[in-house]
């Protein structure tokens, strides 16, 4: 069974993942859903000086004790799991762009997203980038349509430090573009000027029928995906195992 890091995207907590986790516990897989810096139960620590290294960090702490970690990043997680990869590439089997933004090295936020400044000259005291409104349907709050989930995520919303979406991503090291990877698109509606970059080559490809919160929308099938994901990177690290000890003929392995 695998180990599985989900990391929130921009103004969410931990939280959000709440129906994706028993379902990968039930299976029998390991399941961290950490809050990042300034949310959840990290929400007093909410400050100007919060940015994408802080939330590196966070993550990069929790990896650096793991192996073989399927590394799930939402949105704009796809900024920090593709920094802590290359920080860890050793401790990750697979890497998961759960409709996130996808980096190039020295990229920020905006670089991948150019919308985003918008959200900048719009901050609060200069820092803080409030969510975005909830929109009529099928748009409503981040693709969250129904009035009792949209009540239930906007309860665990905060504000987006500045900092996050400006601070650039780091993918210098060689060994982080080895890592398998995985690229689950949500098809539901998509606010205006909210563009979706090229897959790299290589990559797996999948698709959910929904809109961009799918682990509040469609919990069961993204824990499916998931699962699928882990089975794939354990048939690709027992291949793998073999290559290097192959067995002589006339023997057998234990």
């Amino acid at each position: 069974m695998s180990t599985f890091v989900l990391v929130h995207g921009a103004w969410h907590s931990g939280r959000c993942w709440d129906r994706v986790v028993p379902r990968l516990e039930s299976a029998g897989h390991r399941v961290l859903a950490p809050s990042l810096t300034g949310y959840g139960d990290k929400a007093h620590l909410l400050s100007p000086e919060v940015g994408l290294g802080t939330h590196v960090d966070d993550i990069a702490t929790l990896v650096e004790a793991l192996d073989d970690v399927v590394l799930v990043g939402h949105s704009y997680a796809g900024l920090v799991i593709s920094s802590v990869a290359n920080r860890h590439p050793e401790r990750i089997a697979d890497l998961v762009y759960l409709d996130a933004m996808v980096p190039e090295d020295g990229e920020t936020a905006v670089d991948v997203m150019p919308i985003t400044e918008q959200l900048i000259d719009a901050a609060v005291d200069g820092w803080r980038v409030p969510p975005l409104p909830e929109l009529p349907p099928p748009l409503g709050l981040f693709g969250v349509t129904d009035p009792g989930d949209a009540a239930w995520l906007r309860s665990m919303l905060s504000d987006q430090p500045v900092r996050c979406l400006q601070e650039p991503v780091r993918l210098d090291n060689p060994a982080v573009h080895a890592i398998p990877r995985t690229h689950i698109h949500c098809t539901g509606g998509r606010p205006d000027g909210i563009t979706r970059r090229p897959v790299p080559p290589g990559s797996r490809v999948r698709e959910l029928p929904t809109g961009h919160d799918c682990m509040i929308t469609m919990p069961a099938e993204l824990a499916a995906l998931l699962a699928e994901v882990a089975q794939l990177s354990d048939a690709a690290s027992s291949t793998s195992v073999r290559a290097a000890n192959p067995v002589a003929p006339g023997t057998t392995s234990s």
